[in-house]
């Protein structure tokens, strides 16, 4: 571990790499000189690679460290949206202070002021763990006897080798990703390939979709990688130009992100069937692969593209102004940060359609096209007055979606029961503020009132709040809308018409009871955690269910529904 001391106390992870037995650490690569693969078995790639990038090693590692007093952050590869109080909810990007993690699935941290659970899976390591004083002018007055000359140097050699650990995590790293990506090349699709009697071609393409090419995209961009890593002193290698070379050939990570939801629903069919499970796994034993099931090795590229930006910005981080390859760096920051937003909405946008198509079923009298037909997002909910013409005013519950906004009516005895009304088309529509007192429009005094008017045909819809912060919270939500429509043209974020028809497909079938609660091995998915002990018992109890990275929308872990959905389950009927 890397001595505390100076203006920044750090430790690193790759200060837990294992040492080889001439006191050296060794660094294996999987392409030579000339771009061919070694053929290195995974037990030498370990014995090469630090230890928390070996299964199970991450975790031995934030123990040892806990315990030893060290403060461990790591930083979300993914969003975890939660109401739930005792999940810690956060976006990607965010750092969080890892303060238990005796469960290899849940460990127990801090983001900001609160401490609850989140999923391990969602989150990445730093490789650099710093402690900076809060105070650095106390640091300076007691040691202004120190050479001040000799602190800068110290904290440039602090910085250098901070870069160096960062630098060393993306080379190792990159290396164990090509073998992953090998083996479900060669010890999955080629196995398959030679049994036509369980698999079609259009199966295949579903399950693998075009990992094969991405397998072969990366070969190439680790050989450059390679190339620009400096092995003697890592901290002066210029790899950014690497990013900005092949950052149109990341491109293709979308179509396989976009294919995977597809090929979680394929794989967890065929693993309904004793002999399909039995052959994957005879495929992992044949090509000696790590104890990962096949799910897993899947989700690999997923996770793979949406920890570049986290690399690079831990990078940028440690690279000053005048390295050379600081304004590299900065531009392949940008680049990859951006295809792993795309990524990362509509991962939230797929998880999204499934629970709007269970909404939608359990809407009685639904009249028209499915709610999926146009919108992949429910923006705001909540209850307002709409008034007519003839001044009748009506108590109706309203869904903010993106393009439109449906309005459904209460059953009188049975408050959790929706019957459809009507919708309006939000591309047409102006909202306009009204202020309090007599609508010349409707000749009737109103209060907390905005209008939807529909620029073609002037039709305006009146709508009154109960208060004033509903309105404006109704206000803030409609320019909202707008912008999420614009922002997604730009971005070119498409659900496909399958992942819709099959959301709803599930969605129906499940409300008519034929889709129980089944993981893709055949065995009932644990339930969400729906009761956990107080915060203060963390250390008793973790959640229940265990995450499930199987057949769900880009494999997020189960958790408990949010309360912001469970205002859904109220107002849907038949609730048993």
């Amino acid at each position: 571990m890397v001595a505390r001391g100076g203006m920044a106390r750090f430790w690193s992870l790759e200060s837990l790499q294992m040492v080889a037995a001439d006191g050296g650490t060794e660094s294996s690569a999987l392409v030579d000189d000339n771009g061919s693969e070694e053929d290195y078995s995974y037990e030498e790639l370990c014995q090469a690679t630090p230890r928390y990038l070996q299964p199970g090693g991450e975790q031995l590692a934030i123990n040892e460290l806990i315990s030893d007093g060290s403060i461990v952050y790591a930083e979300a590869l993914w969003d975890h949206v939660t109401m739930d109080d005792q999940e810690l909810g956060f976006k990607a990007g965010d750092v969080i202070r890892v303060l238990e993690a005796s469960n290899k699935d849940w460990w127990w941290g801090r983001n900001e002021d609160k401490e609850a659970w989140f999923p391990a899976s969602f989150v990445r390591l730093r490789v650099n763990q710093e402690e900076v004083p809060e105070n650095c002018s106390s640091i300076q007055d007691e040691e202004q006897d120190a050479d001040s000359s000799k602190l800068r140097q110290k904290i440039a050699e602090n910085k250098d080798q901070m870069r160096t650990n960062v630098i060393q995590e993306i080379m190792n790293t990159e290396r164990v990703y090509i073998k992953h990506l090998k083996d479900i090349c060669e010890g999955y699709i080629r196995q398959c390939r030679k049994h036509t009697g369980m698999f079609t071609t259009a199966q295949l393409s579903t399950i693998f979709g075009n990992i094969e090419d991405i397998y072969k995209f990366q070969r190439k961009f680790l050989k450059d990688l390679e190339k620009q890593y400096n092995k003697e002193e890592p901290h002066l290698s210029e790899i950014g130009s690497c990013f900005l070379q092949h950052q149109e050939g990341f491109a293709i990570y979308s179509e396989y992100c976009n294919n995977h939801p597809g090929a979680c629903i394929e794989l967890s069919k065929l693993m309904k069937q004793g002999k399909y499970r039995h052959f994957f796994e005879a495929c992992r034993l044949l090509q000696q692969m790590i104890d990962i099931a096949i799910d897993g090795f899947l989700l690999t590229p997923v996770q793979k593209i949406c920890k570049y930006p986290l690399q690079l910005a831990e990078l940028l981080k440690y690279t000053t102004q005048e390295h050379s390859d600081y304004n590299n760096i900065k531009a392949a920051y940008e680049a990859m940060k951006n295809v792993a937003c795309l990524i990362n909405e509509r991962k939230r946008r797929l998880e999204s359609i499934d629970k709007i198509a269970c909404w939608q079923v359990s809407i009685v009298d639904w009249e028209g096209p499915d709610v999926l037909a146009r919108s992949s997002e429910l923006i705001h909910s909540g209850e307002l007055t709409k008034i007519s013409k003839q001044g009748k005013s009506q108590q109706r519950t309203f869904f903010l979606f993106d393009h439109q906004l449906v309005f459904c009516k209460k059953d009188l005895l049975r408050r959790d029961i929706l019957y459809y009304k009507d919708r309006i088309d939000m591309d047409e529509m102006e909202i306009v503020d009204t202020e309090d007192g007599r609508d010349k429009d409707f000749n009737i005094n109103v209060k907390n009132a905005f209008k939807i008017i529909n620029r073609a045909t002037e039709e305006i819809h009146l709508l009154c709040a109960k208060k004033q912060e509903d309105k404006k919270r109704w206000m803030e939500a409609c320019e909202s809308e707008r912008r999420r429509v614009q922002e997604d043209k730009e971005m070119g974020m498409e659900i496909s018409e399958n992942q819709k028809k099959q959301a709803m497909q599930n969605a129906r079938k499940s409300r008519h009871g034929k889709i129980k609660g089944v993981s893709y091995n055949g065995c009932p998915v644990p339930p969400p955690h729906q009761s956990l002990h107080p915060i203060h018992q963390r250390h008793i109890t973790v959640p229940t269910s265990i995450p499930q990275q199987q057949v769900f929308a880009l494999a997020e872990p189960k958790r408990k529904p949010s309360l912001f959905w469970h205002t859904f389950n109220k107002l849907t009927p038949f609730k048993k």
